[in-house]
């Protein structure tokens, strides 16, 4: 299973992931209870070497999870839940990630990080629909056996 299919699995698993429909790649439907996962590449964060050629990489995928949830205008009550549901999901993956409960990416696990984090109101609309984003990050390490072509 690819890095992408692991965190729409892994997402499942949150409690109140009920709320909505799945996550599709790359889109979001503009109707309430739909989200959107949209992928943003791997960043090496870190790279080291040592004495007998071995490498070290610290690498980070990004993720944008989109959610649309019902928003009518000027309505406070409804506003205040969708922000605690994004509060719980983001909670959810800090203690997924802390306890060693959330999948593993890297060669490290005990080194895993993932974190969501600015978790957001993106946009309104007088229809009754919010789209709120959190950002998803996957920090793991990759190990690669090498030679040392510099030793003599």
């Amino acid at each position: 299973m690819n890095a992408l299919e692991t965190v729409r699995k892994w997402l499942e698993a949150f409690p109140q992931s009920g709320v909505l429909s799945g996550f599709q790649v790359d889109y979001t439907d503009k109707i309430p209870g739909t989200g959107g996962i949209m992928p943003d590449g791997l960043v090496e964060v870190r790279r080291s070497r040592d004495i007998v050629g071995d490498t070290t990489i610290t690498n980070q995928y990004n993720f944008g999870l989109y959610c649309v949830l019902e928003k009518a205008p000027n309505d406070d009550v409804g506003a205040a839940k969708n922000a605690d549901w994004i509060v719980d999901l983001q909670e959810w993956v800090q203690e997924q990630s802390a306890t060693g409960a959330a999948p593993v990416f890297g060669d490290d696990p005990r080194a895993e990080r993932i974190t969501a984090q600015n978790g957001t109101l993106l946009q309104a609309d007088g229809e009754g629909t919010g789209v709120y984003v959190v950002q998803l990050s996957v920090q793991f390490i990759k190990k690669f056996k090498g030679e040392n072509k510099w030793l003599i």
